[in-house]
């Protein structure tokens, strides 16, 4: 028997059962479940306790005492994700449940103390002018424009702590001082930062020639702009797995075009299509690349990632691209800056 599943107790479940069940296993914790193992609620020895205070007898059901609002998660997210939960929440163990609602696992903190940082290189675009964003940028670089009670690129290195990367490179150039200033060398969120400057505009990839060395393994580049809540650890299994050079996120957008559209064959009318929507997929900002990809980057040269995977296309070498199906927003306009803030606290609990 799996050493959590010994935790999990029946809604019938005495409450004197239930005591022995936490003292035996020394978590003081408890899951109650139905018969088809679907997460009812949990209780704590406290929960125990405020019965017993209660005036419920040793005899009474573990359902009268459990905390039928749990804090618990779903399956399939990083044990970092999981650790960030439990940090949050001041919470020693979470249950975690499949979509069917039973519970397959409960996670305990002590067990994650030990989880390891990934290697993989962060670079993080953060240089732009963000014109599009005046006046909110004519004082503040727009990455340090704040979402929520944070600057979005805080959100974005958080984003991919919470998944065990820890090692950033920012590329900075207006008013850089301010980001600088503010996130120093990142140990104040636990995480390594370094820099490049760039003297003169290099565009989204051209930065990528002035790292001092070249990584050693796969690596993210992320323009300093966006909100995402996309799982970097499932797009760096995809890009290993496709055995790409580079991988692409692309994001679906349909546009609908406000007129009928008409159909010929020479003068012969074939169809009248009323407002057709039209899809297409989007460049999202978010790569990873293989450290060969530098070898394509040509020095103190302006070149933007565009032309990078064009290049790596022409040259018949394998790309390709990550659907992103997950909340994303490019900060690009006033009014994008403001539904991102309307939306900030429930994406990013």
């Amino acid at each position: 028997m799996n050493k959590w599943t010994q935790l999990l107790v029946k809604p019938s479940t005495s409450i004197i059962e239930t005591m022995k069940i936490i003292d035996r296993t020394a978590r003081q914790f408890a899951v109650v479940v139905d018969k088809e193992n679907k997460l009812l609620g949990t209780i704590t020895d406290g929960d125990i306790r405020r019965g017993i205070l209660k005036g419920l007898a040793l005899e009474a059901t573990s359902q009268q005492i459990m905390n039928r609002e749990p804090i618990y998660e779903t399956e399939g997210k990083s044990l970092l994700f999981y650790k960030r939960i439990l940090e949050q929440n001041n919470l020693k163990q979470l249950p975690v449940v499949n979509e069917k609602g039973q519970v397959n696992k409960i996670i305990f903190s002590d067990e994650l103390d030990k989880v390891a940082s990934k290697e993989n290189v962060v670079v993080i675009m953060a240089g732009g002018l963000g014109t599009r964003l005046q006046p909110l940028t004519n004082n503040t670089p727009k990455p340090m424009l704040k979402i929520g009670d944070k600057p979005i690129l805080e959100t974005i290195i958080s984003s991919f702590k919470s998944y065990g990367f820890t090692n950033f490179v920012l590329t900075v150039n207006y008013k850089k001082e301010q980001i600088k200033d503010y996130f120093q060398d990142g140990r104040f969120l636990g995480v390594n930062i370094t820099y490049i400057d760039e003297e003169k505009r290099l565009g989204t990839a051209g930065a990528l020639s002035l790292l001092e060395s070249r990584p050693s393994q796969p690596f993210f580049v992320i323009n300093g702009d966006l909100l995402t809540n996309i799982n970097y650890e499932q797009l760096l299994e995809f890009h290993n797995s496709s055995e790409s050079l580079a991988t692409i996120c692309v994001r679906e957008h349909n546009y609908q075009i406000p007129y009928g559209v008409i159909e010929v064959d020479n003068d012969r009318l074939m169809s009248i299509k009323e407002k057709p929507i039209h899809q297409s997929f989007v460049n999202a900002g978010i790569y990873v690349l293989d450290p060969m990809t530098i070898t394509h980057v040509p020095t103190d040269t302006f070149f933007d990632m565009p032309d990078l995977f064009n290049k790596l296309i022409k040259h018949n070498e394998r790309v390709s691209a990550f659907p992103i199906r997950e909340y994303w927003m490019d900060i690009g306009r006033v009014d994008d800056f403001e539904k991102a803030n309307g939306e900030f606290s429930e994406v990013f609990k």
